[in-house]
């Protein structure tokens, strides 16, 4: 390996070492509870927990953590989400086999009156049956593991998260019931289709994905026919657990590409949006881009360089249609290292040189950061995100694994719930 090849080998490792460090010092050993954002008293997202579990054999593989205390970890997760109990309660952890948004650390209650979340419960289970595949040694505490997986995963109950539509909603609070929105239009939710349509105990119908599919927007950007989807995350966090190449269903075999080169297409969208820059934002360029859900300095409208600028909060912004107010998410470009390292490895590098983006306690990268807004009395130009988030830490430890030994990959080729899925949806080819 050359010395430039090296170098960047020791890189990723490092940001990857150090991006997983979160997960080991940001969560409740008690119950492995791990905390959505670096914020003070704030809850846990059962999102961040998925990753977590998913991130335990990546931890091991690598000497970030041994294999005994990931064992522990995994199972005071498993443990605590089989045994709480699930009801209509409004501080319950769960209804259905699915669970909240967001859960007390401390006690793994229902937090903000925040909604049982379909998609957040798939990452969740995804983390789960990633453990499952991973910890496969005839031991008593690893037999729980792949027991306690199973169970969470079986006990799901997709076809009620229907509602008696065809596709899922988004998810459901004890107050009002199941929540307007439905999973329409492609985004993160093509895991929780595959979770849903494999499941054996209640599975959704085909007819579901069919519905989904046709919800679909194909269009030309930047030079570029693909898949849209705005948010960079959407085209990303599926992947980190399904390996999508070579494998199509039926609206990619009529497209002629698969989900995987549609991410890749995506990520060079970004890039070119980035350098065209039509909002003349500063700092974008051919090696500082990536724009997705994220937090952001707003919400507040500023003059700044003549220009009347809206800055937001949290928001899921979006290319090319916004919304876009200078906002970077490093992490997202991170996470597209496996479709197009040509362009993510240089951005990272540039990212890696900036001080200010080095994240407090050695977690990796800040999330986000805008260059646009405009200084403070007395501070220098633009904003950094003081927090990271667990959610944004994962897909780095995943996609960067990937991208170096596809271990997340092989694991979930052989869940047969995984394979299942993915059949029951009409992909056939590649490894399949």
């Amino acid at each position: 390996m050359s010395e430039p090849k090296l170098r960047i080998e020791a890189q990723l490792a490092d940001l990857q070492r150090d991006s997983f460090a979160y997960f080991a010092q940001e969560s409740n050993p008690a119950n492995g509870l791990v905390i959505d954002k670096t914020a003070p008293d704030w809850p846990a997202s059962s999102a961040a927990i998925g990753f977590a579990l998913a991130a335990y054999p990546v931890a091991i593989e690598r000497g970030f953590m041994s294999r005994p205390a990931a064992i522990e970890r995994t199972l005071s997760t498993l443990r605590f989400f089989a045994n709480r109990p699930q009801g209509q309660e409004r501080d319950a952890t769960g209804y259905q086999g699915f669970y909240y948004h967001f859960l007390d650390m401390q006690t793994g209650r229902r937090a903000w009156q925040c909604e049982l979340s379909t998609v957040d419960t798939a990452f969740l289970l995804a983390g789960a049956l990633t453990a499952a595949g991973y910890f496969v040694v005839d031991t008593h505490d690893e037999q729980e593991i792949r027991t306690l997986a199973d169970l969470l995963y079986r006990r799901a109950n997709w076809s009620w998260a229907q509602n008696g539509g065809a596709t899922l909603t988004h998810g459901w609070k004890p107050e009002g019931g199941f929540l307007r929105y439905r999973w329409e239009g492609y985004d993160e939710a093509l895991l929780l289709y595959m979770l849903a349509l494999g499941s054996p105990t209640y599975p959704l119908s085909d007819e579901s994905y069919i519905a989904w599919c046709s919800t679909y927007r194909w269009q030309h950007s930047y030079g570029y026919d693909y898949l849209y989807a705005g948010s960079l995350f959407t085209h990303q966090l599926s992947h980190a657990w399904i390996d999508f190449r070579g494998i199509q269903d039926e609206f990619m075999r009529a497209k002629g590409v698969d989900y995987f080169e549609n991410s890749r297409r995506a990520t060079y969208v970004q890039q070119q949006y980035a350098v065209e820059n039509p909002l003349a934002f500063k700092g974008y360029g051919r090696r500082c881009w990536g724009i997705t859900a994220s937090d952001g300095p707003g919400p507040e409208t500023i003059k700044t360089d003549g220009i009347e600028r809206q800055f937001f909060d949290y928001v899921a912004r979006a290319v090319p249609y916004g919304p876009d107010d200078g906002t970077i998410a490093p992490w997202a470009v991170v996470a597209s290292l496996p479709f197009a390292p040509e362009i993510v490895v240089p951005a990272i590098k540039h990212f890696m040189r900036r001080p200010e983006l080095q994240a407090a306690k050695r977690y990796g990268l800040r999330a986000t950061f805008n260059s646009t807004y405009p200084a403070k009395p007395g501070g220098s130009r633009g904003w950094v995100s003081p927090w990271n988030y667990g959610v944004n830490q994962g897909p780095i430890v995943l996609m960067i694994e990937n991208y170096r030994s596809g271990l997340l990959w092989r694991l979930m080729r052989d869940c047969p719930y995984i394979v299942n899925g993915l059949r029951r949806a009409g992909f056939t080819g590649g490894w399949l």
